[in-house]
């Protein structure tokens, strides 16, 4: 229904066409006149729009050749001002007719907005302060068929933002931001491992075993073998083989794939940094998910307080750490550490109104529902919440003084989860019991739950030393730097339903 109330009216769609139809007759009469634009292969661009504007005492006076998209034509008599916008930024034209001359200058008058042009000219000041370039020279390097949605409006209707991106980062300068900050905070990413000697590494997308995570994986099929193959839905599992192996350090940002609801946090297909330490723990991740995160904003933003969906988050170093069975005493009331019979956890859960149906009625389950459902929400600025029970860790350590709870954590900011990390389960012979759980959980009808994994177990086998590690999302992470609503804001091009 959105997309027939967003539809044109049939006089807009007459008007476009006959728009379509004039900047067509233009490319072939500059086609016929042997000045057909898409044979030019190559421009010599000598400066951008914000490198003029950041040195203009030293590019004052000097000729440079720029290129661009022409984005508006202001005069109609023997000059016209023009703004170009190029990979950096936009910056003015001045086309006078005395410098061009009456054909050329004719012929740049037929250009329209959304074309390609290249300008050879001098860089000079207007009479009212405008850095600009005085054209000499205008080449059209690539005929807009297509007009560029109306100014003043610009490209607003989301649904048709994500489809046609292109014509998003043409119109909407803050879009084209965002996508610069998220490069830089993956390259920020990338900067701060490596200086702690970790080694950036890949691992197969297309996998005989869907593991490292509790997820609904993408199934596709090998032709040649002949056999289903997952998408992953982690990294986590070979890049502990690696560990195994003798790589003490190593990370992999990388895409993941998961068949499963979207929504403004989640996309089936998102990227996230995963990293894993020999010989340390998850205290020493914790370390690293506020070492990353807080010197990124400053960094990036320059500054540790950023606003995020009408929040004020303070990423300043020191974030706050509780278990998870303190911050359920602070906010539901229970005291779970107080409970050891499962019973009576449950039962002391269903009196605090929290929802036990359809999952294991045990004591770390009651606790984890309490977290989910209760306190999830209250967590606004950067907290981690340590210490998950058992059943919800699949792949980690346990607590050597509580056997019911696991070395792992989560953190939150604005009630979103950003990252989870564990100390490592590096016991075979445990690893092979949890499996074994998330089988018994699958044939019940878990489709989430995850499947024996025996080459995993064979190479813990072998040994695999006291490991920390963490996977972090990107996409979220950048959502908070840039204050963006919706994860479609921060993926180039977000998966979307077919308008058929």
């Amino acid at each position: 229904m959105a997309e027939q109330k967003n539809a044109p009216a049939p006089q807009e769609e007459q008007s476009l066409s006959e728009l379509l139809q004039i900047r067509r007759a233009k490319l072939k009469e500059l086609q016929n006149a042997g000045q057909d634009p898409f044979q030019i292969t190559k421009y010599h661009v000598t400066a951008h729009s914000a490198d003029i504007k950041a040195d203009f005492e030293v590019m004052e006076g000097k000729t440079v050749s720029v290129a661009g998209r022409l984005m508006s034509k202001r005069g109609m008599g023997k000059a016209v001002f023009c703004d170009m916008q190029d990979g950096k930024g936009r910056i003015q034209l001045y086309v006078r007719i005395d410098e061009l001359g009456e054909a050329a200058f004719a012929k740049f008058k037929k250009l329209d907005i959304g074309d390609i042009v290249g300008v050879e000219g001098e860089v000079f000041k207007t009479k009212r302060g405008e850095i600009s370039v005085k054209a000499h020279a205008v080449t059209l390097l690539s005929k807009s068929l297509r007009p560029l949605p109306e100014k003043f409006h610009g490209l607003t209707d989301k649904e048709t933002r994500y489809r046609q991106r292109y014509v998003d980062l043409i119109m909407n300068e803050d879009v084209r931001r965002a996508f610069e900050i998220r490069t830089k905070f993956i390259k920020h990413v990338r900067s701060y491992l490596d200086a702690r000697d970790y080694l950036e590494v890949e691992t197969p997308v297309l996998n005989t075993i869907s593991g490292g995570a509790t997820a609904r994986p993408f199934i596709t099929h090998h032709n040649t073998l002949d056999i289903d193959m997952y998408m992953r839905i982690a990294t986590e599992l070979h890049l502990k083989r690696l560990v195994v192996g003798g790589f003490e350090r190593v990370y992999e940002i990388g895409r993941i794939f998961r068949n499963e609801g979207m929504d403004p946090k989640h996309n089936p297909e998102f990227t996230s940094i995963e990293l894993y330490e020999a010989y340390a723990d998850f205290h020493d991740m914790m370390d690293i998910a506020e070492g990353i995160l807080s010197s990124a904003a400053k960094e990036i933003l320059g500054t540790y307080e950023v606003e995020w969906l009408g929040t004020k988050i303070d990423l300043t170093p020191g974030w706050p750490r509780l278990t998870m069975a303190e911050a359920v005493q602070k906010y539901v009331g229970i005291d779970f550490m107080a409970i050891s019979d499962d019973a009576e956890a449950v039962a002391a859960a269903r009196a605090k109104g929290i929802d036990m149906d359809g999952v294991e009625q045990t004591w770390g389950r009651a606790l984890y529902e309490c977290f989910d459902q209760r306190v999830e929400e209250n967590l606004i600025q950067p907290t981690f919440i340590t210490m998950y029970p058992v059943e919800v860790s699949p792949l980690t350590k346990r607590s050597p003084s509580d056997p019911r709870l696991t070395e792992r954590f989560e953190f939150f900011i604005n009630h979103s989860e950003f990252g989870n990390a564990f100390s490592e389960l590096n016991d075979p012979i445990d690893q092979k019991g949890r499996f074994e759980h998330e089988i018994a959980l699958r044939e019940a009808g878990d489709d989430e739950a995850g499947m024996m994994d025996d080459d995993y177990i064979n190479a813990l086998e072998y040994g695999l030393p006291p490991t920390g590690g963490m996977g972090i999302g990107i996409d979220r992470c950048v959502m908070l730097l840039t204050n963006s609503d919706s994860i479609r804001d921060v993926i180039l091009f977000p998966t979307m339903k077919p308008l058929d």
